[in-house]
């Protein structure tokens, strides 16, 4: 059987993640494709108890290393139970984050520096990592609009200041410049139908 792909999704606030992991799980699965959707922090039971405590609570509720590593803690179980087995299956699996966010919000967004980030990635997920990670771009003021929007759930970091959101952005985006043949960036900030093509014509040309 044919391994399956894994393709993430990436960006700060607002950004549009969700919509366009549906969009393109949609058209994958028009194409002939098994596709599993998920999302971090969560994708399986226990994951998922871990990311109550990650995004509601006082934006100081946890320092970065702490922040961390509950992300990993989070991914292990997202990965043992959920991503690893459907693409052993030949599935096709995309998450609504994955590690670059605990990169670019504890790394970069908070401080703790790259090299920390990538010791806990080797220990904890090893030499696995996306096929495709589709980084979704726009200036933080516009994001955050559109999170607040949202309602007040699960709106932890959207509460973080505006400096921290800016140092976000930047971190995905020396993440797309340091790992280029795994990452595209995409303009999040078109019309939603420009977005998705965007994102089919990149997950074509990558994974064609």
């Amino acid at each position: 059987m044919t391994r399956g792909r894994f393709i993430t999704f990436e960006g700060g606030e607002g950004a549009g993640k969700s919509t366009q992991v549906r969009r393109l799980a949609e058209r994958l699965g028009a194409d002939g494709r098994s596709v599993v959707q998920t999302r971090e922090p969560g994708g399986s039971p226990a994951a998922e108890a871990i990311r109550d405590m990650l995004v509601s609570g006082a934006t100081d509720r946890w320092d970065a290393m702490s922040e961390a590593l509950l992300h990993f803690t989070a991914r292990r179980e997202h990965l043992v139970t959920t991503v690893w087995p459907a693409l052993d299956r030949g599935d096709w699996v995309i998450s609504d984050r994955f590690a670059d966010s605990t990169m670019a919000y504890q790394g970069y967004g908070h401080g703790l520096g790259r090299e920390p980030i990538e010791q806990l990635y080797r220990l904890v997920v090893g030499e696995f990592s996306p096929d495709l990670t589709i980084i979704l771009d726009l200036p933080p003021e516009r994001g955050l609009e559109r999170a607040m929007a949202r309602g007040p759930n699960e709106n932890r970091y959207e509460r973080m200041t505006i400096d921290f959101h800016n140092r976000l952005r930047d971190g995905f985006l020396d993440i797309a410049r340091r790992e280029p043949d795994r990452c595209a960036v995409v303009a999040a900030d078109a019309a939603i139908d420009k977005v998705a093509e965007d994102i089919w014509r990149a997950v074509r040309k990558r994974l064609a």
